[in-house]
């Protein structure tokens, strides 16, 4: 068992991190250069929002993603609907890095990159439910936080791989040169990490729980709204905070530092060391979970993440290398603490044959006013305010709402997830 589930955790681990690479690089990009490249008649922060609204399509595409790859996963089975989620990502990607700018396209450059981008959230809504439940259901009950986190890790380590490929292009290159091609050389990369996950992904086993659960009759949309609505709106609450502070920590944070006159590589190197230490340590708050439960966890994280918010940006403003990495990174463990046990608390919600479905649409819609809307409404706030704190006050009643949603719920740690239904 024991090698067995290390090996499914490392698939799933690899598979996860590529896809996150993949739609992070976009969210870099898109607050580097594709204001510039597809938005290039509009002042700065106007062609920052407007790249960060095809940013945002990403993720209204991720709910349908989640239901379309939910339905068949809770029907044939987690692991080829893995590796289509992976090949489809792969292959958005990898265009991205080929298409003509608005140099070349005019206005149809700016279509056909929001067009590849709505394929990009679709493939992530149904990558993540898959990859935290494959893990989650080979793995044992007493060990299911650890276990579950480490695809988790694939956040970070996506968001590590992106910024670090960009920030040590951004250090090698010429601003001009960057802008002209050496922009696309982490969208072409991504063909080559595609073709290394999917072999991986081709080499494990199906969840048992799974093969071992009777059919259900009613389509698993069905299942979960006849009998886990309350789980649903659990889910969407519990990712407010986690969401929305994820994406202004690594994404609009790179916006916010060039605002006040912090170089790109200042902000990408900090952002790179943060993620760093972020991956490492998701694991260990889901062992915690193990040991003391997920609610108490998760509540300390949103109630951090509330709190240091309100310090972050005053300590971006010092301009100061090892101060923002610092500001970035301490954001970072508080997000973890909700990121970490998050997989096997979701998992444990839901009856195994709407499983898939339940945790991906909780998730996803959550997905479309959280981690969609956070970059737009930041930048919207700065470009209105000229000052921070607006946006702080958005995120820390983002906590507040999270936390009322972790509190109501019931805790879930060693929940059986054989259930063909669980107990409310």
């Amino acid at each position: 068992m024991a090698t067995s589930i290390k090996k499914i955790v490392a698939a799933s681990l690899i598979g996860t991190t590529i896809e996150w690479y993949d739609f992070f690089l976009y969210g870099s990009a898109a607050a580097l250069v594709f204001n510039k490249l597809f938005f290039p008649e509009s002042d700065p922060l106007t062609g920052t929002l407007l790249a960060f609204l095809t940013y945002a399509v990403g993720f209204v595409a991720r709910p349908l993603g989640g239901l379309v790859f939910g339905h068949f996963g809770d029907r044939l089975g987690r692991k080829t609907l893995l590796v289509v989620s992976l090949l489809m990502m792969g292959a958005a990607t990898f265009l991205i890095g080929c298409l003509p700018t608005y140099e070349t396209l005019g206005p149809s450059a700016a279509l056909l990159l929001t067009a590849l981008r709505l394929v990009q959230g679709f493939a992530l809504g149904g990558e993540w439910g898959g990859a935290v439940l494959i893990v989650s259901e080979h793995g044992d009950t007493a060990r299911r936080g650890f276990w579950a986190s480490w695809p988790q890790a694939g956040a970070p380590g996506g968001n590590l791989l992106a910024t670090g490929v960009l920030a040590a292009l951004a250090a090698w290159q010429s601003d001009e040169a960057f802008l002209s091609w050496g922009w696309r050389v982490p969208f072409l990369l991504s063909g080559v990490l595609v073709l290394i996950g999917l072999w991986i992904r081709l080499t494990i086993s199906e969840s048992p729980v799974f093969q071992e659960a009777p059919p259900e009759k009613a389509p698993p949309i069905v299942g979960v709204l006849r009998h886990h609505w309350k789980d649903v709106l659990t889910a969407i609450g519990a990712r407010l905070a986690e969401n929305i502070s994820f994406y202004l920590l690594t994404v609009f944070v790179i916006t916010y530092a060039k605002s006040v006159k912090i170089d790109n590589s200042t902000v990408l190197n900090a952002v790179l060391i943060a993620s760093a230490i972020h991956f490492v340590t998701i694991p260990m708050w889901g062992a915690l979970s193990d040991r003391i439960g997920r609610r108490p966890i998760y509540l300390a994280g949103a109630a951090g993440i509330g709190v240091w918010i309100f310090a972050f940006f005053p300590l971006v403003d010092t301009g100061n290398f090892l101060v923002i990495t610092l500001a970035i990174t301490v954001g970072l463990l508080f997000h973890g603490m909700m990121y970490g046990p998050q997989a096997a608390f979701f998992s444990e919600l839901f009856g195994t044959r709407m499983r898939y479905t339940g945790v991906s649409i909780g998730a996803q819609l959550s997905a479309i006013v959280a981690g969609a809307l956070a970059p737009i409404i930041a930048v919207a706030l700065l470009k209105s305010y000229s000052s921070s704190l607006p946006i702080s006050v958005y995120l820390g009643l983002a906590a507040l709402l999270t936390l009322g949603a972790v509190y109501a719920a019931r805790e879930t740690q060693g929940s059986d997830l054989a259930e063909r239904i669980h107990a409310r």
